[in-house]
C-alpha cells in the first residue's frame, strides 16, 4: 500500500467530486514545483508528452506494489508496530533528502496544525489496518479492496461538503461495496468475524479521512510542508513505544525489504507526480488501476498467492465502477 501523499491523498484513486479537484490542482502545482528538482525534460511534442505521462504512471503503479510486497514480507518476521515505524521512518527520510534542500526549513512552517496532526493520525491508522489486510489476504485483493475508497469519498463528499452526488454514483457505490464483500469474504478459510474481519472496513473508514483531510490542506497548506509532517508525526508519535517492542533484525533481507519500502514510497509518490506534469488528470487516472495487475503478479511471484475467481470478479468490478466514475467526472466538467 501506498502511503499516502498530500496531493494524491496517500493513494490516488480519488476521483470524486471535491475531493479529486482539488488533488488533482494540488498535483499538477506541486509537480511544477518538484520538475527542477527531478530534472523535468523540456517541451516535447503532446503524444510523446502523454506516453510519457503514461509511463511514469505505470512504474509509479510497480513500486507502489513493490512496497507492499515489502510490508507483507518484513510483517512476517517483525512485529506490526515496528514494521509501520520502521515503514514512516524510511519514507520520511527519502522526503527529507528531497524537500529540504530544495525549499529548506521554509517547508516545516505550518498554520493549519490541527489538520496536520489529524491527518497524521488518520495515516497512522490507515497503515495499520494495511498491514493487517495485507498479511491476512494476497497483494491483489487488497490492492482491489484499497482502490474502491474513491466510492466512498462519494458519500463523505454528499455528507460533509454538500455535494450533489447523482444517482449513477450511488449506484456506482453500492456495487463496489459489494465487490468489496466479494473479495474480503471474511466466513472464508476459517477466518473467523471479528478484528480481521473488520480491518477492511477501517482501512476504507481511515483511508477516506486521510483522503478528505488531504483534499483540505491542499487548499491552505504547501504540499511540501505537508508531506514532511504527515510523516514525520507518525515517526515520533510512536516512537516512544518502538523500545518496548523492538526486535533485533539479524537478517540482511529484512534490512533491504525496509530501505526497498522507503524508496519505493519516495520515488513512487514523485514519479506519479511527475507524470501529472506530463499528461492530464483523465488520461493518467485509468492507468493507475495497472497496480492491481502488479500486486497480483508480485503477489504469485514473492508469496505464491493468487486471488480465486470470485475475487477476480470482484475486482473487475471496482475497476470497473472506478473508470466510469472517472467517465462521469469528465462528463460533468464538460
Amino acid at each position: 500500500m501506498v502511503q499516502p501523499h498530500p496531493a494524491l491523498a496517500k493513494h490516488p484513486f480519488a476521483t470524486g467530486f471535491a475531493a479529486d479537484k482539488a488533488a488533482f490542482v494540488c498535483c499538477r502545482k506541486w509537480a511544477g514545483r518538484m520538475s527542477s528538482t527531478l530534472g523535468h525534460a523540456p517541451a516535447i511534442p503532446p503524444v510523446r508528452a502523454t506516453l510519457a505521462g503514461i509511463a511514469l504512471t505505470v512504474t509509479a503503479c510497480a513500486l507502489f506494489a513493490l512496497l507492499d510486497s515489502g510490508t507483507k514480507y518484513t510483517g512476517q518476521f517483525l512485529p506490526m508496530l515496528m514494521v509501520v515505524w520502521l515503514r514512516f521512518v524510511a519514507q520520511a527520510l527519502v522526503t527529507t533528502a528531497v524537500v529540504l534542500p530544495r525549499h529548506g526549513l521554509q517547508a516545516l512552517r505550518t498554520h493549519h496544525p490541527k489538520f496536520q496532526v489529524g491527518r497524521a493520525l488518520s495515516g497512522v491508522m490507515t497503515t495499520v489496518f494495511a498491514f493487517y489486510c495485507i498479511q491476512n489476504m494476497p497483494l491483489a485483493n487488497f490492492t482491489a479492496v484499497w482502490s474502491a475508497g474513491p466510492l466512498l469519498i462519494v458519500v463523505a463528499s454528499a455528507l460533509i461538503f454538500g455535494e450533489k452526488v447523482s444517482t449513477a454514483r450511488w449506484a456506482l457505490l453500492v456495487v463496489g461495496l459489494l465487490a468489496v464483500m466479494a473479495i474480503v469474504r471474511p466466513e472464508q478459510d476459517g477466518m473467523p468475524l471479528g478484528w480481521m474481519a473488520l480491518a477492511p472496513v477501517g482501512l476504507l473508514l481511515c483511508g477516506t479521512t486521510y483522503q478528505l483531510l488531504g483534499s483540505r490542506l491542499a487548499r491552505l497548506e504547501r504540499p511540501t510542508t505537508t508531506q514532511l509532517y504527515t510523516t514525520w508525526l507518525p515517526v515520533m508519535a510512536t516512537a516512544p513505544l518502538i523500545p518496548w517492542i523492538w526486535q533485533p533484525i539479524t537478517d540482511w533481507h529484512i534490512w533491504l525489504a525496509v530501505m526497498v519500502m522507503g524508496l519505493c514510497s519516495g520515488i513512487g509518490h514523485l514519479l506519479l507526480l511527475q507524470a501529472f506534469s506530463f499528461a492530464t488528470p483523465s488520461v493518467v487516472s485509468p492507468f493507475l488501476y495497472s497496480q492491481i495487475g502488479f500486486a497480483m503478479g508480485m503477489g504469485w511471484l514473492f508469496f505464491g498467492q493468487m486471488p480465486d475467481s470470485i475475487s477476480l470478479i470482484g475486482m473487475a468490478v471496482i475497476m470497473g465502477c472506478g473508470l466510469f466514475s472517472i467517465w462521469l467526472s469528465l462528463q460533468r466538467q464538460s
